[in-house]
């Protein structure tokens, strides 16, 4: 099975991970350019620093939860967080459908969380990075587990799944979710499974008590995902009592991750090192 140029494979909820554990668009494609269409398994893929600073960060990349962009908002990211000396790992979780059920990323994401702290790789701390559709997981990680959910046994004991810092980038937080779009006439998403999880999870309006220190960054021109989400979060996140960083382009495309070269959104990396080290996070 191809790693996508990582140092070690980890699977989430089994012992060894499968041969086909998920599938790749182009399985000749760069790991910065891979694109994944299916997940039978959830696995970590993790990128070791040369020099560890004690901490690791959880990448969860973009897709709209039916694809995942592992390489432009996955393995770019994760190249540029072992950069600064964090430990990352890139989670590529199941999707919502009808045999995995709404919960399926959630569960995957909460039991990668576990999996990274009980392995010893973050002996200092573990954030999480999420992009995109990865960004509205990365803010349900802060947020209520839905009680009528019954989450799977976690195979990797009880470590608490709340990140210690959150990056969140152009992620789908709440305009998604019936009642709370922007657009009163906007039909569900398909499949219903992933309507379902933007419904149940709208990490702005569930935040838990004291959440972790946020950074929050999006496009003010995004056609796809509006920048209200940003907004709602940050005040929020402001309301609970939590630091937060808000951070709105004017003019960005959707999915600018970190390869935009010459456009003033290419800053945010350099703001968000910034921020990390203001928090005392890096």
């Amino acid at each position: 099975m191809t790693k996508l140029g990582a140092d070690t494979l980890w699977p989430i909820w089994a012992d060894t991970a499968s041969e086909r554990a998920f599938t790749l668009e182009d399985a000749a494609a760069a790991p910065e350019r891979a694109v994944v269409t299916a997940v039978a398994e959830p696995v970590l893929l993790g990128f070791a620093p040369a020099a560890p600073n004690g901490r690791a960060m959880l990448v969860l990349g973009g897709g709209g939860y039916v694809a995942l962009m592992a390489g432009r908002e996955g393995v770019q990211v994760a190249r540029w967080l072992t950069g600064l000396g964090y430990h990352a790992f890139v989670l590529i979780h199941r999707f919502p459908d009808a045999t995995t059920g709404p919960s399926a990323p959630l569960d995957d994401a909460r039991a990668a969380m576990r999996r990274i702290r009980t392995s010893g790789a973050a002996p200092a701390g573990l954030g999480v990075v999420g992009l995109s559709s990865g960004g509205h997981l990365a803010a349900c990680l802060a947020a209520e587990y839905p009680a009528e959910w019954r989450e799977p046994p976690a195979p990797h004991g009880e470590a608490t799944t709340r990140p210690d810092v959150l990056v969140v980038g152009y992620g789908p937080l709440s305009t998604n979710a019936k009642g709370r779009t922007l657009r009163p006439d906007k039909p569900p998403l398909p499949p219903a499974e992933k309507q379902a999880l933007y419904d149940r999870l709208q990490p702005d309006a569930q935040l838990l008590p004291a959440p972790p220190p946020m950074f929050i960054v999006y496009s003010g021109n995004d056609a796809v995902v509006p920048v209200e989400n940003a907004l709602r979060l940050y005040g929020a996140a402001r309301a609970a009592g939590a630091v937060a960083d808000l951070h709105v382009f004017g003019d960005a495309p959707h999915g600018f991750a970190l390869d935009t070269p010459g456009l003033p959104v290419s800053a945010w990396p350099g703001l968000c090192e910034a921020w990390l080290r203001q928090v005392g996070f890096l």
